[in-house]
């Protein structure tokens, strides 16, 4: 696994509290409210964002303490960078493929390029979005600044059948997607893509509105739907999900330079660290999903070869229909895969 070496609504809902991130201190602290839609237990929320506001509490001897929202108690996923951009939420969790109207550069990222580790694809995007391309002509224009992110590894298919011999089983099936990338890559592959928030895949599922889902090993037991699954493709690259945690240009402003300071070093080591436990955890889940009987699927060479031509084919269409736009599709992309390299 290749490391981050040298990037090393209504505000009445109560806030959870986070131990040391509310400590008690002779002068208040000064109080950012953080937001997201990940559900209790999810490893982000746990492992991740509640370690980057325990971390910088403590770096700047608690002249920071954070008011954490998670589960959507301040807005729904789609609603967060607004709601960060215009001051209801000082910190919010930003999925770019929620948001692809505003920030269609950053779905860069979850193209099916040529990453396979969390890791590999995290270092290039952290390169672009706090001192590149991604940085200087979408998230400035934006108004917002990355803190920290990750970027989870490739998704693999998911079904609600255990019948999966090979890829021309998807044909007409109904695929959960998120984002224009993944968009492409399910029609690509023949089936029809139906966009949905992850916090709703459960409920669609169930109801049989969808047929099966792109997603990552790691998020499966987070969302619960382990129990409704019976097989799952391994080792390929349908795309990936973009986490951005960001901050508003106009509050990053009023903060002073020492806490600007340790908020930028802790992000860094919290892209790090997150990176690493979301591949962790998606060598672990696959396994517990195995031992629970999931079918998993390797694809022949064939259908391997197969796959590979047509991912290519999702990214050069995603970057000249940007570049049809108006946008520098193909400039982010040729990017990207520079910094992966």
């Amino acid at each position: 696994m290749r490391k981050l070496s040298g990037i090393v609504a209504a505000l009445w809902v109560a806030p959870l509290a986070i131990g040391s991130i509310a400590p008690s201190h002779a002068a208040d602290p000064l109080t950012l409210r953080v937001a997201d839609s990940f559900p209790g237990g999810h490893y982000i929320s746990e492992q991740v964002t509640k370690w980057y506001m325990d971390r910088v509490a403590k770096e700047t001897g608690n002249k920071i303490a954070f008011q954490y929202y998670p589960s959507e108690q301040l807005g729904k996923a789609k609603d967060l960078l607004s709601l960060t951009q215009t001051g209801v939420v000082d910190i919010g969790y930003v999925a770019p493929s929620f948001v692809t109207d505003k920030l269609p550069l950053s779905v860069v990222a979850e193209l099916p390029l040529r990453f396979s580790t969390s890791c590999e694809g995290t270092a290039a995007f952290y390169k672009l979005a706090t001192d590149g391309i991604i940085a200087k002509r979408e998230l400035e224009p934006a108004g917002v600044r990355l803190l920290f992110t990750i970027v989870l590894p490739p998704y693999q298919i998911f079904l609600r059948s255990a019948t999966f011999p090979g890829i021309d089983a998807l044909k007409g099936l109904k695929i959960r997607t998120s984002g224009k990338a993944k968009e492409l890559a399910v029609q690509k592959l023949g089936a029809v893509s139906l966009q949905i928030a992850s916090p709703d895949v459960y409920q669609s599922l169930s109801r049989g509105t969808i047929d099966g889902m792109l997603f990552p090993y790691s998020s499966i037991f987070s969302y619960d739907v382990q129990d409704l699954i019976k097989s799952a493709s391994v080792g390929a690259n349908f795309g990936s999900f973009v986490v951005t945690y960001v901050i508003s240009e106009k509050r990053w402003k009023t903060l002073p330079p020492d806490v600007q300071e340790a908020m930028q070093r802790v992000g860094r080591e919290t892209t790090e660290r997150g990176c690493e436990i979301s591949q962790r955890n998606e060598l672990q889940d696959q396994e517990k999903l195995k031992a629970r009987g999931v079918l998993e699927v390797d694809f022949s060479p064939a259908d391997k070869a197969r796959i590979q031509a047509q991912m290519v084919d999702v990214s050069k269409e995603w970057a000249k229909e940007l570049d049809g736009r108006g946008k520098p599709g193909s400039e982010v992309l040729a990017a990207f895969e520079s910094a992966l390299k």
